[in-house]
């Protein structure tokens, strides 16, 4: 189990990166806000690729796929501490299938 601690500190901190850096776009584009955003959005989305990158997997697509489960719930968690709405029942049902749809692929026998 602590061998999947720094792949899940690597899930986490890309997650935020990417959920950040869309969150100032959509404030730019969605929001009228100022073109400076976009600055903080390049950095967090080059940031969340290199995080991304870092994880220790055979295979990018096995990663990323596994990284889905961790976005969702991550978004959802966004929702609530940034955007200040509660996720509903079906939100944190959603969020938990997620996250065992990514714990069968990241620990799921390999042969």
């Amino acid at each position: 189990m602590t061998a999947l601690l720094p792949s899940l500190l690597l899930y986490i901190a890309a997650a935020l990166a990417e959920i950040a850096g869309c969150f100032a776009v959509w404030r730019w584009w969605r929001d009228d806000a100022s073109a400076w955003w976009l600055l903080p959005a390049v950095a967090s989305l080059v940031a969340f690729a290199w995080l991304l990158s870092q994880i220790d997997a055979d295979y990018a697509g096995r990663a990323f796929a596994a990284y889905g489960g961790i976005y969702i719930v991550a978004s959802l968690g966004w929702l609530w501490w940034v955007e200040q709405r509660l996720p509903d029942r079906w939100d944190l049902i959603g969020g938990v299938l997620c996250l065992v749809g990514a714990a069968v692929i990241l620990l799921g026998p390999r042969s």
